[in-house]
């Protein structure tokens, strides 16, 4: 019996999150950003899925902003590493939702307004 292809594919994403007791955070931050590499069949579900397994690890999403596939991406200009490429191949392989990198805000930034 042949597999199917899979359809899913990578999105990247960019979640910023508020404070929660026992979010992890340095004392003094206010929240975050992560940059998320998630799985999914459309971008869609893989919010969904970030924002579910986010707030399964005591954090508290606020917004999610999607940047698109890898595809998306290189057609936009982005600049893509190695590092980023291999992030996401490891993402679409084990169908998850990779964090590759936090920002933590703390009170002296500037409003996003």
């Amino acid at each position: 019996m042949e597999k199917k292809p899979s359809r899913q594919q990578v999105y990247t994403l960019l979640v910023q999150i508020g404070r929660k007791d026992g979010d992890g955070l340095p004392k003094d931050a206010k929240g975050a950003a992560l940059m998320c590499f998630a799985s999914g069949i459309d971008e869609a579900e893989a919010v969904r899925e970030t924002v579910a397994i986010l707030k399964q690890a005591d954090t508290a999403p606020l917004d999610v902003t999607g940047y698109g596939t890898l595809q998306e991406r290189e057609t936009a200009g982005h600049e893509i590493s190695d590092e980023e490429r291999g992030l996401m191949q490891r993402a679409l392989a084990e169908n998850a939702v990779i964090v590759a990198q936090m920002t933590p805000f703390f009170g002296d930034e500037p409003d996003q307004d």
